[in-house]
């Protein structure tokens, strides 16, 4: 087999392809797309916005990955990100001193803390009760929002933290502090499942719960790891995406953030059935799915129509990874080497 040919067999292959035909796009439309600038020790230009506007989705996305390894979903990552940025919101708002690095360190403790029970909650459904992840999820995704409702008052709180406000639009050795984080729990992730036997035990628990469980592994307590990873990524985006307007906004925060996380997901070459999964893949999918909307915003088009784009791309990756693709493309392979085998032997 060529070089080529491994190269287009693997899942990460149509992801990076796709990506590379955005950015394509974007140099075409925009001849400084790839520039980058030093302003005041801080780094800026398009590919920094992307990383920086894609962190949250990435966030987010690194948490489905492996709740969909273990063959299950979590629609409720939007509402937790919402219920995330109004605690911190309320309590900053609520203090004497806002603008206070303790006052911010106690809200986002809080704000984590809360979502770690919210994780709890949905392993519970699933793991302990035998939900279905769809609707156990559906559940808080429900109610999620209306909670958010109930701590904001059904208001949009604004708050003046600059300290709260690093954590969504500051720079730290030039960098945007949402990547950073970002960077930072993608490592963490990708350090726990694949330098130990963790990644292997959520693989197995997707492939088959039953045979995992009599071979010894843990399934409730992974189910349970899993889903409180999960909303913990949640509150952490919605941390980001709450400092980053410095405001609270319980119907907009984290709106769809579910679809695009599901999406990255998707792209990056993780099955839906559970299983194998891939955290790169993910990477690469969340960089596609920000990058399109940069796209749409560079080349013109209306942004009411980046969700169908977005589905034209998914769709598209999606019929390129699959089997009867790979198939069609296996049979044109072994048909051309047949005819280069027989011109070979008529010289």
């Amino acid at each position: 087999m060529s070089a080529l040919a491994k190269m287009a067999s693997s899942r990460l292959f149509w992801p990076v392809v796709m990506l590379l035909v955005l950015f394509a796009i974007n140099l075409v439309a925009f001849p400084g797309f790839f520039e980058i600038t030093v302003r005041d020790g801080q780094l800026f230009g398009s590919l920094i916005d992307i990383l920086r506007n894609g962190a949250p989705t990435l966030i987010i996305a690194v948490g489905m990955t492996l709740v969909i390894a273990t063959r299950g979903i979590d629609l409720s990552v939007g509402a937790v990100a919402a219920i995330s940025g109004a605690v911190a919101c309320s309590i900053i708002l609520g203090s004497p001193n806002p603008g206070s690095l303790a006052t911010v360190a106690v809200a986002v403790s809080v704000a984590l803390l809360i979502s770690l029970v919210l994780g709890v909650w949905n392993g519970f459904l699933v793991a302990v009760l035998g939900i279905q992840p769809i609707i156990a999820t559906l559940i808080l995704m429900t109610a999620g929002r209306g909670m958010a409702m109930l701590i904001t008052e059904g208001q949009i709180l604004t708050v003046n933290s600059p300290p709260f406000k690093f954590l969504g639009s500051g720079f730290w050795l030039g960098v945007p502090v949402a990547v950073i984080i970002a960077a930072v729990v993608f490592g963490v992730a990708a350090l726990l499942t694949r330098r130990t036997a963790l990644g292997m035990f959520i693989e197995s628990v997707g492939i088959n719960p039953e045979a995992s469980r009599q071979a010894g592994v843990r399934a409730r307590g992974l189910l349970f790891a899993v889903y409180t990873f999960c909303a913990l990524c949640a509150a952490i985006a919605g941390l980001i995406l709450t400092a980053n307007t410095a405001a609270a906004d319980a119907n907009n925060t984290g709106l769809f953030i579910e679809l695009d996380a599901i999406l990255a997901v998707v792209i990056g070459g993780t099955s839906l059935a559970g299983g194998r999964y891939s955290l790169v893949g993910t990477l690469v999918g969340a960089l596609v799915i920000q990058t399109l909307v940069t796209t749409v915003y560079t080349v013109g088009i209306p942004p009411i129509a980046t969700m169908v784009f977005k589905a034209a791309v998914v769709t598209a990756v999606c019929l390129l990874q699959s089997p009867t693709t790979a198939d069609a493309l296996s049979g044109f392979r072994r048909r051309l080497a047949v005819r280069s085998g027989k011109g070979v032997a008529a010289s």
